[in-house]
């Protein structure tokens, strides 16, 4: 086994993807995993804690990615605008998962347990960036909404980006959804 090797991360992470799309997520193994990677188990065990984690082990930092942009928006910043401003940081780290991401998705959306999961990852980050706003002196019931609403904006487009993003910039579309949602809330 290569143990040795660079990335074995990285290696995992493609090894489950490839598995999983072959396979079907519940058909999949962590022995299977590790040895398409050309791992052990307990490597595998040193980078995540169990099948699932191969999916959702980046939430948290993007989580954490969220939360210190709120906090380092200028004084004076909107609620909104702070949030928007948020989640160009989280476009940029996916951005350079734009290979990973719709195999990612797609093995997430085949399984019910996956997508639950995964609508838990949006809640935790929709509950740290109200959290964050109100640090900033956001009224609690405002944070809420504007939380929820950017979270919830994020998502579509995110779906939007994956359904091709081979030809769509997930900054644009992100950027157009918050513009059509104030045009729409103008009116």
């Amino acid at each position: 086994m290569g143990r040795w090797e660079p990335n074995a991360r990285g290696r995992l992470e493609e090894a489950a993807l490839e598995l999983y799309a072959e396979r079907g997520y519940d058909q999949t193994t962590v022995a299977e995993i590790a040895q398409r990677a050309g791992l052990t188990e307990r490597t595998f065990y040193r980078h995540f804690t169990d099948k699932r984690e191969v999916l959702f082990s980046g939430g948290a930092a993007l989580e954490e990615l969220l939360v210190h942009a709120i906090e380092e928006a200028p004084e004076g910043t909107s609620a909104y605008a702070a949030v928007e401003a948020a989640l160009d940081q989280v476009v940029a780290v996916l951005r350079e998962r734009a290979d990973v991401a719709p195999r990612r998705q797609a093995v997430i959306e085949s399984h019910a347990e996956l997508r639950e999961r995964e609508l838990g990852k949006l809640a935790a980050w929709s509950t740290a960036i109200a959290t964050a706003l109100r640090e900033r002196g956001v009224e609690p019931r405002l944070a809420e909404i504007v939380a929820q609403t950017g979270v919830a904006v994020f998502r579509v487009a995110f779906e939007t980006w994956i359904a091709d993003t081979a030809h769509q910039d997930l900054g644009a579309i992100v950027a157009d959804s918050f513009a059509q949602l104030r045009a729409a809330a103008a009116d």
